[in-house]
């Protein structure tokens, strides 16, 4: 994943009141750095005012630290420790000591209150500051603190420094994938928008490039016993190093790059292959390549891998399990409803090894569309297999028609049952996923693309969103938590 997912360096800056010991300050900072046993910058200097703070964020930028965490070994001073967040210009946290190093009479800290303060003087000035749930603690709890704080940090960076290209329109009657592009903005998200037909342009400028036998042959090993079309390798090849040379040359002042781009109905007619392989490969670099124009399916991918640090999914949350698969394969086995199951489904973009037994295939839908269903021709060149069961979030972070921004998160997992239908799917189990499908993804209009994290990160999720002040986000609430327009006297 690395190259274009940030690489955090967290430096760690411990602030004192000046009418507090600050020794205080200084050996809580050192114990929290031998408990934390990794790779962090320990800024020597124990910040007590305002120039204290210049500097002190002055030397931990130059050590390279993109992230920082602010640690009250004492009291802390209100005003230089909230300028450092304002000045340092990256994900912050704030968290405190807890007492019992000392005795409470001259090794007293009281961080627990000056932490009240730190966080209102915070609100005061419009600084958005990471606070764990409980930031409290000893050396050992702080220092897992800082651990959990990281992937947070990735995420933050990752979207501050994100450019998406997109290569449209969007398909006709795709409207749903269609949001204002304002939040994006908001964000903090660069968009480059471009045609299908600057991508041609571009495709056909790499019909010689001497790159292509080596990616070629790249694929051919990743796809194993699954390489069933070899003779379009190529093709999907100069594709791929299209979209690379393209993400290169255009990030301008941005360090990372994701895709949003149209996959058909022109697509395979005018390039002679499906791209859905070529997305899945570049999905597992850390390159999220979205669906059918979806700009902030894209970015919700994007987020999800910074978080994970691994491949993600889009994916159609797409149809109904059947009563007879239910019943024989996952009742009795697995405690879930029939309507807490459905299937997630794409083409064929989800990665390889996010999925079981995997081939390279022909898009069935287009193919019936496109070629009458004949033998697949340029239809071909999808991934398929069942998705690897599981842990999973489901989550997507969108904008409503006036670009107010809104998400919703849902963790559960991917059952190891065989869908034995096609395309890249699995059969995903939400605990009342029924009600959510109903007042969350229906009632708040969402589309039905969802990105897919392989691991339980909602808490992470929820933290990355609310940091980037996302004040609608929604999750699947237990049974007898009712959501807003639900109807509490359906007891159906």
């Amino acid at each position: 994943m690395a190259g274009n997912i940030p690489q955090i360096k967290m430096g760690l800056v411990a602030v004192s009141r000046d009418c507090f010991p600050r020794e205080l300050a200084e050996r809580r900072r050192r114990a929290i750095v031998r408990e934390y046993a990794d790779d962090i910058f320990e800024c020597e200097i124990i910040v007590e005012n305002e120039k204290e703070a210049v500097e002190a964020v002055r030397i931990i930028k130059n050590a390279g630290c993109n992230a920082l965490t602010v640690f009250l070994g004492n009291f802390g001073p209100e005003t230089p420790e909230t300028l450092i967040a304002r000045m340092f210009d990256g994900p912050c946290m704030y968290v405190a000591a807890a007492e019992g190093d000392g005795d409470l009479r001259h090794g007293r800290g009281d961080a627990y209150c000056g932490l009240l303060n730190c966080s209102y003087n915070l609100g005061l000035r419009h600084l958005k500051a990471y606070i764990p749930k409980y930031p409290i603690g000893n050396a050992k709890e702080l220092a897992d603190k800082i651990r959990e704080f990281i992937p947070v940090a990735r995420a933050l960076i990752g979207v501050r420094n994100l450019k998406i290209i997109t290569f449209g329109p969007r398909p006709q009657d795709f409207f749903a994938c269609n949001a204002p592009i304002k939040g994006l903005y908001d964000l903090g998200v660069e968009i480059q928008e471009n045609s299908e037909l600057d991508l041609y342009v571009a495709f056909q400028n790499h019909a010689d490039d001497p790159r292509i036998p080596e990616v070629a042959a790249d694929m051919a090993q990743e796809l194993g016993s699954g390489n069933t079309y070899p003779q379009i390798l190529n093709r999907l090849a100069q594709y791929e190093l299209t979209l690379l040379d393209w993400a290169e040359e255009n990030k301008g002042t941005r360090e990372y790059v994701a895709f949003a781009n149209k996959c058909w109905p022109a697509f395979p007619v005018q390039f002679g292959f499906e791209p859905c392989y070529v997305n899945s490969r570049l999905a597992s670099r850390g390159i999220p390549v979205g669906c059918e124009v979806d700009i902030y399916g894209t970015l919700s991918e994007y987020i999800g891998a910074c978080l994970s640090n691994d491949a993600v999914t889009l994916l159609d949350i797409n149809n109904t399990v059947p009563e007879s698969m239910f019943r024989e394969h996952i009742a009795g086995r697995y405690n879930y409803r029939l309507e807490e199951t459905f299937m997630g489904f794409h083409c064929g973009n989800t990665p390889a090894c996010k999925l079981c037994n995997s081939s390279m295939q022909y898009m069935l839908i287009q193919n019936r569309n496109l070629e009458n269903g004949r033998d697949p021709d340029f239809t071909r060149g999808t991934l398929e297999g069942n998705i690897v069961s599981g842990d999973i979030t489901f989550y997507r972070l969108h904008a409503d028609p006036s670009g107010t921004l809104k998400a919703y998160i849902a963790q559960g997992e991917v059952l190891p049952v065989n869908t034995a239908s096609f395309g890249g799917i699995g059969i995903f189990a939400i605990r009342e996923m029924d009600r959510f499908y109903r007042y969350v993804l229906i009632e708040k209009h969402f589309p039905h693309h969802g990105a897919v994290a392989f691991g339980h990160f909602g808490k992470l999720l929820y933290n990355v969103l609310d940091l980037l002040s996302v004040q609608d986000i929604s999750y699947n609430r237990p049974r007898g938590v009712l959501y807003d327009h639900e109807n509490p006297f359906d007891n159906e």
